[in-house]
């Protein structure tokens, strides 16, 4: 034999060989792959050209390209071809034939850990299912349950086992079982040696257990010199120093949870979602609003389905805190982008969030109905929240708390309707909304046991409370009334003393000027207030505008209607919305032009609960020519609201007088955006999306989120 001719056994070997290594030999493509090797060495030995450089062959010299297989179930190296079958359609996003696919394999084998886990995963990344996931789960582990590494070889189940207990981990700690969720970590660690240690922190987080989280986080930093295991650690230690109640000295912890070396402000750290929104709650928690935006910035110019952080959300939440309700509108339409991209599973994560930052914003629109239904939904169906570290009761007191407000403003908002109604229809509509007031006490009482704990309401005097959930600046007063004031001055002192309001003691004097107003305490209302308008931070748009509205009520009592006629207009201007939230009602002249139709107007005005005539009070003006309007204006003529409509020539003069002053008292205690009724059904989204999502790999798409 030649020297030509001989090289080609072993490159058909080769080839040969490396099929049947290949579990997926059966597989016509690999086979292929082999053969087409083989003949491919052949056919160039037997070249006269390949002949004229026969010295210079060497098999080392055939540069053969790496074989790298598509991941299934986060291996590359899945031999079941029911699996791989299952994989190609998840990679095809063919999410109905891969359900279809996993339900008859589990039908043919119910016995089958194989079975059991591939119906789990499409139901938990594709359906974002969780109940029913872990029910196949548990089943898979049952059908394994092995105590050691050699029964898990022998059983030739070994991935199917590994995959289970990495799954059960994670199921359960998104489901809020912390305690199990370290227990299968224990058992991947105790059977397969795997280093577990970077996820040992977040389960020890969410359990409070803070001290056992810094051990588990230092060691990590010792040991590891993986940057997702240490960016894990350094997120831990933040989210350990920032349970203290006073503000943190140190942001090292969480700065380099973003970038390893320190450097946060670097702008090729753009892509990592959840530590530039824990970056902006250290910012926030700090008071540092303009910081915190920047990091919101950043986390929002990449798309990041994968990622339970949706970093719009928080910054609806911090522009409508500022009073820039522009801007707030475009947030939150593109948060509905964002969400509508998120992986089915990251969406039944953090769907409470949106229901409740979108129930804040239509609360302030005037859209009050729209809130209570969303506060409702978030209520029936939290959030799988163990990536947070907030826990279910605080999202279901959030829920409660403004499903209380939403129902008590639309309470406000039917009382206005009702004042332009003749005398028998108000009866019967005043009994018809009674139902509010009843469903805004059950929340409150809801909310008020959720809140029953020393610590849980110290924690929430804390200005941007960054472990806890995200209670609005501007609602968190609210809970004073729930409550009982004496509880709450209590609490306040308490907190004050233990360092809550060390960077900013203008949210004390407000705490202190809310607890007056709920106790008719106008002096103490009025120098409280005074205090902490001089001392918040210019961005506290909506809070001041709170506090302005007490000032206005207790300078008025008080008589003097200079100042509090300042203050209502300074309330107005920076929050409309707060005189329904408040059922406060401004002092105004109404002023008529003298016609049958404005006279009309001017009747159902003086009903409505927003009002109440005085001499020394705002103009409040109504005009039938050219067109049908109404004006509030200061005493110095500076308009604050105008409403002008068309007559309707097909209704009547008392249908165009009551919607006049309905839509009036729409645009002026609104933001005057109109949304859709299509628009606000969006808002409430789909508990199951269709998509598909492949794990790659053990945990390895797991976000920790710092707060929230």
């Amino acid at each position: 034999m030649n020297k030509r001719a001989s090289l080609v056994t072993p490159a058909c070997l080769f080839a040969y060989s490396y099929a049947q290594s290949n579990e997926r030999s059966k597989n016509r493509a690999i086979l292929s792959a082999a053969l087409f090797t083989c003949f491919f060495v052949a056919y160039f030995i037997s070249t006269p050209s390949f002949a004229q450089d026969d010295s210079s062959l060497s098999l080392g010299s055939i540069e053969i390209p790496e074989a790298r297989l598509p991941l299934c179930f986060g291996f590359r190296d899945i031999a079941n071809l029911r699996a791989l079958a299952i994989c190609d359609a998840l990679n095809l996003e063919q999410n109905v034939k891969a359900r279809e696919l996993s339900e008859q394999w589990l039908r043919t084998e119910p016995e089958s850990p194989a079975a059991q886990y591939a119906l789990s995963e499409v139901l938990l990344t594709v359906e974002g299912n969780m109940p029913r996931a872990l029910f196949h789960l548990n089943r898979a582990e049952e059908l394994t349950n092995y105590t050691n590494l050699v029964e898990a070889l022998a059983s030739n189940n070994l991935q199917w086992h590994y995959l289970t207990l990495s799954q059960l981990s994670y199921v359960h700690q998104l489901m809020g079982d912390q305690l199990h969720s370290l227990e299968y970590l224990e058992k991947l660690s105790d059977i397969y040696s795997q280093d577990i240690e970077s996820f040992r922190g977040w389960p020890l987080i969410k359990l409070k257990q803070y001290d056992a989280a810094r051990a588990s986080a230092n060691l990590v930093l010792q040991n590891s010199e993986d940057p997702r295991e240490r960016s894990r650690a350094w997120n831990t230690l933040c989210a350990a120093e920032l349970a203290s109640l006073a503000p943190i000295e140190s942001t090292d912890a969480c700065d380099r949870a973003i970038d390893e070396d320190g450097n946060p402000e670097d702008p090729s750290n753009n892509t990592d979602t959840v530590y530039l929104s824990n970056a902006s709650e250290v910012s926030l928690s700090l008071l540092q609003m303009d910081k915190a935006e920047e990091y919101l910035d950043r986390a929002t110019r990449n798309l990041n389905p994968d990622s339970v952080a949706n970093p719009w959300i928080y910054k609806l939440y911090l522009v409508m805190n500022q009073g820039r309700f522009d801007e707030a509108r475009e947030a939150l339409d593109k948060m509905l982008v964002w969400r509508e991209t998120q992986q089915p599973i990251v969406n039944v994560m953090n769907r409470a969030e949106h229901f409740l930052v979108s129930a804040s914003f239509l609360l302030l629109a005037g859209y009050a109905e729209d809130a209570i239904k969303l506060t409702t939904t978030a209520l029936n169906q939290p959030d799988r929240n163990g990536s947070y570290s907030a826990d279910d009761a605080q999202k279901d007191s959030m829920a409660a708390l403004v499903n209380m407000m939403a129902n008590e403003t639309e309470y406000q908002i039917q009382l206005e309707n009702i004042a332009t109604m003749d005398f028998m229809e108000s009866i019967a509509a005043r009994i018809d909304i009674a139902s509010f007031k009843l469903d805004a006490w059950r929340a409150g009482r809801r909310a008020a046991s959720l809140f029953a704990k020393f610590d849980v309401l110290q924690s929430r005097l804390r200005p941007y409370a960054p472990l806890d959930v995200h209670i609005p600046e501007w609602i968190e007063p609210e809970i004073i009334s729930l409550m009982g004031t004496g509880v709450m001055s209590s609490i306040l002192e308490q907190a004050n003393t233990n360092g809550a309001f060390k960077l900013n003691s203008g949210y004390y004097y407000a705490y202190h000027s809310e607890i007056a107003a709920v106790e008719h305490q106008n002096s103490l209302v009025l120098e409280a207030g005074a205090r902490a308008l001089a001392e918040l931070p210019p961005q506290e748009v909506l809070l001041r505008a709170r506090l302005s509205a007490h000032m206005a009520e207790a300078s008025w009592d008080n008589d003097d209607v200079s100042s509090a006629l300042t203050l209502y207009e300074s309330a107005f201007k920076q929050d409309p919305s707060i005189l329904r939230r408040l059922a406060l009602s401004l002092p105004v002249t109404l002023v008529s032009d003298g016609s049958d139709f404005a006279d009309q107007v001017v009747s159902y005005l003086a009903n409505s609960p927003r009002f109440r005539q005085h001499a020394n009070g705002m103009k409040l003006e109504v005009s039938s020519t050219p067109d049908l309007s109404i004006c509030l204006k200061t005493r110095t003529d500076s308009i604050l609201s105008c409403y002008t409509m068309a007559t309707a020539e097909n209704q009547s003069s008392k249908w165009n007088a009551q919607q006049l002053s309905r839509e009036f008292h729409t645009k002026a205690f609104g933001l005057g955006y109109d949304i859709s009724k299509a628009q606000r059904s969006i808002l409430l989204g789909s508990s199951v999306i269709l998509s598909s999502q492949t794990n790659p790999g053990l945990q390895q798409n797991r976000d920790t989120v710092l707060a929230r």
